[in-house]
This record gives C-alpha cells, structure tokens and sequence, in this order.
C-alpha cells in the first residue's frame, strides 16, 4: 500500500470516528437535562404551594387547586385574597397534559402554559400582587429560593426573570397526572372494570346523547375534549338585555391595554361573554373551552360560573341544551340518565 493512500485510509477512518463521537455527544447531556427537570417541578412545587407569593400572605395555588378535589377547589368560584370572590369556577390541574392543552382558562386567553400560570399571580381577585416586578422581589428575598433557581436554571447567570417563575410553574402542573380509572382499565381490556349501568352510559355517551362529539374518545389515551369552544347558554339569560353596553365595555378596555383576565374576574356579567372578551368577535359570545371530563366525579360544581351543583344536573343541562340547539328533543329516560352520570363516575 501507498503512503499517500494508507494516510488518506487513516484520515477517514479519523474523520468517522470523530462523527461517531460528535453524534454520541449529546446523549452526554440526557441526565443534566432529566436532573433540571426535576428540579424544576420540585421548585414549581414549593412556588405552587407557597402563600408569600399572595398579597395577604394567605392564599397560594393550592387554595384553589387542592389535590384531593382533582386539583379544583369544590367552590363555584375561586376565593383570592381578601376574601375576593371571582366569577369562574376553578378548571382541574390534573389533565392538562394528559389532554395536550394548548389553551387556557375557560376563555382560552392563554396559549401557552407558562404564561397562564403567571396570571393569577398579579389578578387582583386571585393572589392580588401588584406585578410582576413584586413578584420576583419576594422571590429573591428568600435565600432558599435563589439556590433552587440557580440549580434548576443553571445557565440564567444568576438574574431571575419570570419567565423562569413560568417554566418552573408549568413543569410542575405537567407532572401532575391522574391515576387509571375505571374507564382506562376497561380500555385496557378489563371488562369487567365497569359495572353493567356504566357500560349501558358509556354506549349512550358514543350513541344516542352525542356526549363523544366533543368529549372526545378517539385518542389514546381518551382526551374527553375536542379543545373547541361551545355555547351551554348558562349565565346568558341574565345578560342579553345588556349586551351591547357590555361589549362596549370589553372592546374599551381592549383598547386601553387591560390585562383580559383581570377584566373577566371582575366584571361578573363581562365574564359571561367567554370567548368574546379574547377575539371580540359577537360570533363567539358566550363559547367556552370544552373541559376534559377526566376525574369529573370529583369537581363538582360544574359550568364555567360553577352554577350547576350535581353531576346529574349537568346532564340535564346538556340534555336541555343541546335539544335548543338542535330544535329536537333528545329525550333520555330517567334510568338512561343514571347509567350515563354512571358512566361518568368511571372517568
């Protein structure tokens, strides 16, 4: 063999094996990466469950998000500090990544979760600080804190921003997920993981009372959302005389720069407007985001103004309403109805 091409045969394997090892080098940085995660949701824990974070030292996520109620509050409308009472009730946590939300609020003002998570946080009916300036002052006041954020975001040169608040926030309500029921181990094969009525409801729920059309089945896992926005009628009637002075008055403060959510939580009656306060399109008065019924057994009040106390009122709302909508009675029985709310418990 050649000098010449036994150093051009050396030269390329040298060449390969540099790519291999250009390729393989990422792979370097998976644990750092699974570390920062943690640590984010550990952080985003703390932040959640923190009450200094709120302008009375008294409320936290938490207070509206508790566990135990599939991360709602069982209130018909969140309570903030000072005893503020808001004007929607209180969304889970508990299936925002389970579904793959890419809006959020019932109004879907927010499309990105570590934005959301900041707004209750400056709401004046919620967690009441005065901005987001205030926000971060308490932040780095507490010792313990500015440790956690440098470890979890190790490359931010030690200047906190809420952007890093956010991301902390969402990585931990992204963690949160809700434990198998009933319903998934049925899917899973186990027939008899649901009882004789629930499986009569679930064959209702895809059939004859069209629940499936925007409580979606067809994923897997089954996201009970469409992600689109529907008209109930609830809270309508009560502000249809009213309606162009109220729009005026979204429109006006639009215009003016108003944060949206502080207008809903304030304006009882502009809350009612859903949809429109965020495109300002008449079309979309009174469309609110399509909630997953995941773990719905257990978020009672229901609607987006927490006005319909029971599961079983709910599916007499629905089945009224959606008989308006289609002008044709969708006459479910009295038993037919219990084997759906059946059904429904299994979610």
């Amino acid at each position: 063999m050649s000098r010449l091409r036994w150093m051009g045969e050396f030269i390329a394997g040298a060449v390969a094996c540099a790519a291999v090892i250009v390729a393989v080098r990422p792979l370097a940085h998976a644990s750092p990466d699974a570390t920062w995660l943690t640590q984010r949701v550990a952080l985003g824990k703390q932040l959640f469950n923190d009450p200094s974070l709120s302008a009375d030292g008294t409320v936290r996520c938490a207070s509206c998000h508790i566990p135990e109620k599939a991360y709602t509050d069982g209130r018909a409308v969140a309570i903030g500090v000072y005893g503020h009472a808001g004007t929607r009730n209180t969304p889970s946590l508990l299936n925002i990544a389970t579904a793959s939300e890419s809006a959020f609020f019932w109004d879907g003002r927010r499309t990105a979760l570590e934005h959301a998570v900041l707004d209750p946080l400056t709401n004046p009916v919620e967690m009441g600080l005065h901005d987001q300036s205030e926000l971060l002052q308490r932040i780095t006041q507490n010792n313990a804190y500015r440790v956690a954020f440098s470890q979890a975001f190790p490359n931010d040169r030690g200047s906190l921003t809420s952007a890093e608040v956010g991301a902390a926030l969402a990585a931990y309500i992204r963690s949160l997920a809700p434990s198998q029921s009933a319903f998934d181990h049925y899917l899973h094969g186990d027939r008899t993981a649901l009882n004789p009525r629930a499986q009569l409801g679930l064959a209702l729920f895809q059939g004859k009372a069209g629940c499936a059309e925007c409580h979606r089945l067809d994923d897997s896992p089954p996201t009970l959302t469409d992600h689109g926005y529907h008209r109930t009628g609830v809270g309508l009637d009560g502000i249809m005389a009213n309606l162009p002075v109220l729009t005026e008055g979204v429109i006006a403060r639009s215009l003016q720069g108003a944060a949206i959510g502080d207008g809903v939580a304030t304006h009882a009656d502009e809350a009612q407007l859903g949809r429109f306060n965020v495109t300002q399109d008449p079309a979309d008065i009174g469309l609110f985001r399509t909630p997953s019924l995941r773990g719905v057994a257990h978020t009672a009040p229901y609607m987006h103004d927490g006005s319909v106390s029971t599961l079983e009122d709910a599916i007499d709302r629905e089945v009224y309403y959606r008989s308006l909508q289609t002008g044709r009675p969708l006459n479910l029985s009295v038993e037919e109805r219990l084997d759906l709310a059946e059904f429904l418990r299994s979610l």
